[in-house]
């Protein structure tokens, strides 16, 4: 891990610039090009390994955002990716080999179950999924041919907290690689480098994008590792167009301050949601109650932008709720300036199956909410709202039943 030299909002807006006085640009220029020209053979060579050769290999605003994430996170160096899933899926191929195997806490991105539990094992590798916080129960799971521990924290969407230190401690004794996505927490929030574990990954479409605008994946830790997936990006495509990537750089210049403001509105969403009659359960790590809350102030910032809460009722109910919001926009994906509602089931859990769902907890009357910078009051009278919906419902059924 490298030492940062300033506080996460100086390296938000300054990381990845060249600080000396020039005189020269200070936007970072798109070099929106596909390939670069040069003057001689012995210069093609020199320049394969640059990012100044082809896109697919590197370029120099995809350096510049590079660089400003390697910073954020306390990084040796970081990679950008065409998605979240590019990135994940490009670094768990570059690490592992047939007849390997991989530990992975069972709440994680639907996405990523599928992928671990029907993409592998066509590869010859396998996945044991275990409690997320049972930590007894990772240690028992590891096999000799055991290579990565996979996490994820806060989890999505039931915001369960990983104790790092104690994942970090596991895998470093049984010689793992330890990769988490920490999409939910930002290096705002959560650096977990910090607390020892290797690689970090993010979806970079959520808050350093921040505008709902542009497709990312990152990945950020070790050199040596982060070289091996370079290699692997490299074979295997997924790289992010130059463009994008100067609309995830414009983004991250502003990622301190709007994750502040979505820490703010999420603890007080989350607040006036678990004194509502109309709802059972809220899942938000900052929120007195929780079952890892002191561990949550203990290793993050802030609590984050995302909560989720269970309606009081059935899975039609939290649908109606959802679709009579109107501050929240019903859609996927979070991390943005505008509040989103989506029923997970429907989306980010859509792709596993009911037992899996069941076993993470995400049921049907669960809602989770992407909180954006808004004005909390706004929000809150939104979602008041809302649950009315199922006090009409409530008052309808009485009337029948008399």
């Amino acid at each position: 891990m490298k030492p940062h030299q300033h506080r996460p909002e100086t390296e938000a807006v300054r990381g990845g610039s060249d600080l000396s006085k020039k005189n020269g640009p200070l936007a970072t220029p798109i070099y929106q090009t596909s390939t670069f020209e040069v003057t001689d053979s012995d210069q093609q060579v020199r320049a394969t390994h640059t990012d100044m050769f082809y896109t697919r290999y590197g370029n120099p605003t995809h350096t510049v955002a590079e660089t400003a994430i390697a910073e954020l996170e306390g990084a040796d160096a970081a990679l950008l990716f065409s998605s979240g899933m590019t990135a994940i899926t490009t670094t768990v191929l570059a690490l592992l080999k047939s007849g390997d195997h991989v530990v992975a806490q069972r709440d994680i991105y639907g996405g990523v179950t599928k992928f671990f539990t029907q993409w592998l094992p066509k590869l010859g590798i396998e996945t044991a999924f275990v409690g997320t916080t049972d930590y007894d129960q990772h240690v028992r799971a590891i096999r000799p041919n055991t290579r990565l521990l996979y996490l994820e924290s806060p989890t999505n969407p039931t915001l369960r907290v990983v104790d790092l230190k104690k994942v970090s401690a596991i895998a470093r004794q049984h010689k793992l690689i330890s990769m988490i996505d920490s999409t939910f927490a930002t290096p705002i929030n959560q650096r977990p480098l910090e607390f020892g574990i290797d690689l970090v990954m993010h979806s970079g479409t959520k808050y350093f994008g921040g505008h709902a605008d542009v497709i990312c994946g990152i990945l950020a830790g070790r050199q040596d590792l982060v070289d091996k997936v370079h290699e692997t990006r490299t074979t295997l495509g997924g790289v992010m167009d130059p463009h994008a990537a100067w609309l995830l750089l414009r983004g991250i210049k502003s990622l301190a301050v709007r994750v502040q403001r979505q820490n703010e509105n999420a603890l007080r969403v989350a607040q006036f949601l678990a004194n509502h009659p109309k709802v059972k359960r809220v899942h938000y790590p900052f929120l007195e109650g929780h079952p890892q809350r002191a561990l949550a102030m203990e290793q993050m910032r802030g609590g984050g932008g995302v909560l989720s809460f269970e309606v009081d009722g059935s899975g039609e109910d939290a649908r109606r709720v959802a679709e009579f919001l109107r501050l929240f926009t019903l859609a996927p994906s979070l991390g943005g300036v505008e509040s989103l509602v989506t029923i997970p089931v429907l989306t980010s859990h859509a792709m596993i199956s009911a037992q899996e769902r069941a076993e993470m907890g995400v049921t049907e009357q669960l809602i989770r909410l992407a909180v954006g910078i808004e004005n909390a009051d706004d929000l809150i009278h939104d979602l008041d709202h809302g649950l009315s919906v199922l006090a009409a419902s409530g008052q309808h059924a009485e009337v029948a039943r008399r």
